[in-house]
């Protein structure tokens, strides 16, 4: 099988191609490095006519930039997939798309099932919503994955606060699950394996890191490794983004592990290399910035 991974300079697409290549499929890259100003008539110029399945690997989990840049984020979220499932229908091509838990309000007490209907509060969450109810109506050969918190997001959100010496701020009162890159990586590979493998298993999955926990327990977890300064504080407060932040995104995860036999791993596992990873990335990006 044939698979055509979009990533952007972000870590995922880096970790998912490591993997892919690992195994027996023919894997190529398709760079995307500003998928808000892509251009979706070029796609046929993008995509080799032998692909069988595009996975869509840009991970767009970050409400917070999503409502700083509407515009972007509708053409990231919903058009360039849309686009390429159009593309994708038209020629027999399966396609991966990742979604997240901003599709939900957060009102519901308990966890979410794959087959809850969306409904979104934040900018994210609606495009990601409305680009959902477009694949399932365009092409009937499509995975989605709603993905939970990216952890990598609040690992940054510590960093921040420690360099600018500033309590940091977090919501005691939401409570979801966050995930890691790698974690995903491995959630993402198991499943494109498998439609190698000849399922015929389509429609929408979640996935998550195991136990559930509150943005400001997430927080605490964060400040206790190695390499960040003890003189952190952690604050249970809502800073000015929690707005967009949902009461509840616990998302239930036993369909992909019926379907696919996927285990949920601990989120927690993750941690030390997800914070390894972020700084190689920033080493990275200090590397391809010129100076003045």
């Amino acid at each position: 099988m044939h698979v055509l991974v979009v990533h952007d300079y972000g870590p995922l697409g880096k970790v998912l191609l490591e993997r892919l290549r690992e195994t027996s499929l023919h894997v190529s890259p398709l760079l995307v490095s500003d998928p808000a100003s892509a251009n979706l008539s070029a796609l046929e110029s993008w995509i080799p006519e032998d692909t069988d399945l595009i996975v869509n690997a840009l991970w767009l989990a970050d409400p917070e930039a999503a409502e700083m840049d509407p515009e972007g984020t509708h053409r990231a979220a919903f058009s360039l997939p849309v686009a390429i499932a159009e593309f994708a229908r038209d020629r027999d091509i399966a396609l991966f798309q990742l979604s997240s838990c901003y599709v939900f309000d957060g009102r519901k007490q308990s966890g979410y099932i794959a087959s809850n209907p969306g409904q979104p509060v934040n900018e994210l969450g609606n495009w990601q919503w409305e680009c959902e109810q477009a694949l399932r109506t365009l092409l009937p050969r499509h995975i989605i994955l709603r993905t939970g918190w990216s952890l990598s997001r609040f690992i940054r959100k510590v960093q921040a606060s420690t360099a600018s010496a500033k309590a940091l701020a977090l919501p005691g009162r939401c409570v979801g699950q966050p995930v890691s890159v790698r974690d995903l990586a491995r959630v993402m590979t198991a499943v494109i394996q498998q439609l190698d493998c000849g399922a015929e298993v389509w429609g929408t999955f979640q996935y998550a890191g195991a136990e559930e926990i509150s943005l400001y327990e997430l927080g605490l977890a964060i400040a206790g490794l190695p390499g960040i300064p003890e003189s952190l504080h952690v604050v249970d407060d809502m800073p000015a983004w929690g707005a967009l932040e949902p009461p509840n995104t616990t998302l239930i995860c036993t369909k992909i592990r019926n379907t696919f036999g996927i285990k949920q791993f601990p989120w927690r596992s993750g941690l030390v290399e997800e914070l390894a990873i972020l700084r190689s990335e920033a080493k990275q990006v200090g590397a391809r910035t010129p100076t003045a």
